[in-house]
């Protein structure tokens, strides 16, 4: 999960950014919720984005970037693992557990 958290990360936030890491981590936990809440509604994986889209989510544009990277994970997952697992929650967790490290990351590939 860290990787996948890590990617959501890279993708969804700009270096520098005027988000507090709580601010930018429940974003990106909302995410991850949207499209684990997309495949327990039988979306189809390619109809991901759209769908959400189409939902009017709450976040920053940029956020919804992390969603193809995000829907390969959650798509590989067996449903009764969605079922019983809050992704988003662990999503937040380990963003913000990890801030300082995507960040440098971050910065480093802008160079």
């Amino acid at each position: 999960m860290y990787r996948i958290a890590l990617a959501a990360c890279l993708l969804a936030t700009p270096v520098l950014s005027a988000e507090t890491k709580e601010q930018s981590c429940g974003y990106q936990a909302q995410v991850m919720s949207a499209v684990q809440q997309a495949r327990l509604d039988k979306v189809k994986e390619a109809d991901v984005a759209t769908t959400i889209a189409a939902s009017n989510p709450v976040w920053p544009d940029n956020y919804s970037a992390a969603i193809p990277q995000l829907a390969q994970f959650v798509y590989s997952q067996k449903m009764r693992d969605l079922r019983k697992n809050d992704l988003g929650a662990v999503l937040r967790e380990q963003c913000i557990e990890n801030w300082d490290q995507i960040q440098k990351m971050q910065k480093d590939l802008k160079n």
